[in-house]
């Protein structure tokens, strides 16, 4: 790894922790699951709209893709809140965990959509 990737990816990943921190400490569970779903759509709309057409630096997508998002979403606060929410009460852990998963597919989704209705827009106009 290029060492101005691994600075970007930490220097953005520390942001994006710092992000996540605030939105959970802030909203509770609510917060992690609108990191997730927020860094679903955004890491979609970044790899479809901005990697594939090439409009930044390597180093910056880096920073973004892996730093920032990857540190904002993580896999490890998902579980632990899922599993938090289920000690307390079952369906309201299992419907964590579906709004999640089925939201998190959701969002990628929209995020390749509008990137892809973009790039189309900017090609007509080009």
């Amino acid at each position: 790894m290029k060492l101005t990737n691994a600075i970007s990816v930490a220097a953005f990943g520390f942001a994006g922790g710092i992000c996540r921190a605030l939105l959970s400490t802030a909203l509770d569970a609510n917060g992690v699951l609108i990191a997730n779903l927020l860094g679903c759509f955004l890491l979609a709309f970044l790899t479809y709209y901005v990697i594939e057409r090439d409009l930044l630096a390597g180093w910056l997508n880096a920073g973004l893709g892996t730093g920032l998002i990857g540190a904002f979403t993580t896999f490890s606060s998902f579980s632990t809140t899922t599993i938090r929410l289920a000690q307390h009460s079952l369906l309201r852990g299992g419907g964590y965990l579906l709004v999640s998963m089925i939201g998190g597919l959701v969002m990628a989704g929209l995020g390749m959509l509008l990137a892809r209705y973009l790039g189309r827009m900017v090609g007509r106009h080009a």
